[in-house]
């Protein structure tokens, strides 16, 4: 009995030397995706324009680093954050942890390299080595083309410089060490020409616009349903949030023509919609319809192409249901 109990001492003994090693491993040598590669981007009038347009209305940037009114329709980014973060993700919406978007404009980037700064978007790599919490879709950034990266690192350094100090987030255990083991070397591709490949460029854009994310099913820190078939649930201060099925099928956006899918972002652009107080438990979203409503009608019917394109997936939402 003493030699199975010594022996069973041993064994346990082992195994946490094992998972102390493999913990410590991940803490300090992870991530590892290499050194920031060395690149300058040339500022031109092209490239800012390039990418405001994408910072703003596709890979919405600045929705996530700016703080969001949610006492209005759609949480508009409030006037005078923009790009200077600050943006919450916590347990209330679902996130293991607190996780704060961080400041973009050039006080708090001016210390980063132009590689720096394409490791974190890409990447998923911080300056100090540090892995970013994947609410950054960087694994989607991380496929589209170089030079609309170096667009979006362009116009991010024309932004003025506006002080922030936000308080540094965390991630709960084991998070904390799963995070550190997610970030990848980027494979950049091409950006698709729209007019010859109209459905690749849709899914290029669609990827830019990290559209799956929100419109997936995803449950205990995965995604568990079908691609794009919708029924996220965000819980939101006044009710619980579903996203809806944005595939072919009858359920989803089958009965949408390209047009009236063009028309439906069109209705929140700048000019045309003014938005209005949500009271508690109103219909309240997180899509920044207002962003996406400044994306180019060639930009938005060729996601529709794209989405034309994907296996129909039945699945009913319910979209809304407003707090007890």
């Amino acid at each position: 009995m003493k030699k199975f109990v010594r022996y069973t001492l041993y064994t346990l003994g082992g195994i946490a030397v094992v998972v102390g090693g493999m913990a410590a491993y991940v803490r300090t040598a992870l991530p590892n995706v290499g050194a920031a590669p060395e690149i300058t981007v040339e500022i031109t009038p092209e490239r800012v324009e390039r990418g405001h347009y994408l910072a703003w209305h596709v890979m919405m940037c600045m929705d996530c680093h700016s703080e969001r009114d949610w006492s209005l329709f759609s949480g508009p980014p409030t006037p005078g954050t923009e790009g200077v973060g600050g943006d919450v993700f916590d347990e209330r919406i679902g996130f293991p942890g607190v996780f704060l978007s961080r400041n973009l404009t050039p006080a708090s980037l001016k210390d980063w390299s132009d590689g720096e700064i394409y490791r974190a978007i890409t990447m998923g790599v911080k300056k100090d080595g540090e892995p970013i919490f994947p609410v950054m879709p960087w694994m989607n950034y991380g496929r589209m083309d170089d030079e609309d990266i170096h667009a979006v690192i362009a116009y991010l350094r024309t932004l003025d410089p506006v002080p922030a100090d936000h308080p540094t987030g965390r991630a709960d255990f084991p998070m904390s060490l799963i995070m550190r083991t997610l970030p990848v070397r980027n494979t950049p591709g091409k950006r698709p020409d729209p007019i010859t490949q109209p459905v690749a460029y849709g899914e290029y854009i669609l990827n830019a616009a990290a559209c799956g994310d929100c419109h997936t099913r995803f449950e205990k820190g995965e995604f568990t349903g079908p691609f794009l078939a919708g029924g996220r649930e965000f819980v939101l201060p006044g009710g619980i949030l579903r996203t809806p099925n944005l595939t072919p099928h009858e359920t989803g956006i089958g009965a949408w023509t390209r047009e009236s899918f063009i028309a439906r972002f069109k209705q929140y652009e700048e000019g045309h919609y003014v938005p209005h107080q949500v009271d508690p438990g109103d219909f309240q979203t997180i899509m920044p319809w207002m962003m996406y409503a400044g994306m180019t009608e060639q930009d938005l019917g060729a996601i529709h192409d794209y989405l034309r394109t994907v296996p129909p997936v039945e699945n009913s939402v319910v979209r809304f249901e407003a707090a007890q």
